[in-house]
C-alpha cells in the first residue's frame, strides 16, 4: 500500500525563449516599418544659377535653336510652332533641320516654363534622333 498522495510537481514556466521571440519579433517590426515626415512629399529644390564667362553670339548658324516661353509655345529659329503637340514639334524641327541631321539643339527655355514643355523638347529631339543638346541660361549678376 502506498500512503503517499501522488504530488506533482508545479510545472516551470521558461521565460526565455518567449523573450527570444518577442526580441525577433520586435527588431522585425522595427526594420521593416517606415517613417514619414510631416512634408515628405514635397521635394525642395533650388535650381542652379549660370556664372560662366564664356561670350556666345546670338545668331550661331552651327545650331538648331528652340525657345519656350511662359505659356510652353515653341519657337523654332524665332518661328512659332503651330500647337504644343510633341508630334507637331517633332514634324517642325524636322522641317527646320532638312539636311542637316546631326545638328545640335539649343533650347531656351523661359524661367516660368512649365517643365512638361522642356520634356516635350526633349523627347522630340529623341525622336529624330538628335543626342547633342544644349540649354542656354543667362549670366547671374556680378557681385
Amino acid at each position: 500500500m502506498n500512503l503517499r498522495s501522488n504530488r506533482r510537481k508545479p510545472p516551470e514556466l521558461v521565460l526565455i525563449p518567449l523573450l527570444d521571440v518577442l526580441l525577433v519579433l520586435l527588431i522585425f517590426f522595427m526594420v521593416s516599418t517606415t517613417f514619414k515626415e510631416k512634408d515628405a512629399s514635397r521635394l525642395h529644390l533650388q535650381l542652379p544659377q549660370a556664372e560662366g564667362t564664356e561670350e556666345r553670339p546670338d545668331q550661331d548658324p552651327g545650331h538648331l535653336r528652340i525657345t519656350i516661353d511662359q505659356a510652353g509655345n515653341f519657337y523654332i529659329d524665332d518661328q512659332a510652332v503651330v500647337d504644343q503637340q510633341t508630334q507637331t514639334l517633332v514634324r517642325a524641327i524636322n522641317g527646320a533641320l532638312g539636311e542637316r541631321k546631326g545638328l545640335p539643339v539649343l533650347i531656351q527655355a523661359d524661367a516660368l516654363t512649365p517643365h512638361q514643355a522642356v520634356m516635350a523638347v526633349l523627347d522630340a529631339a529623341a525622336q529624330l534622333g538628335l543626342l547633342k543638346i544644349a540649354f542656354s541660361a543667362t549670366r547671374t549678376a556680378s557681385r
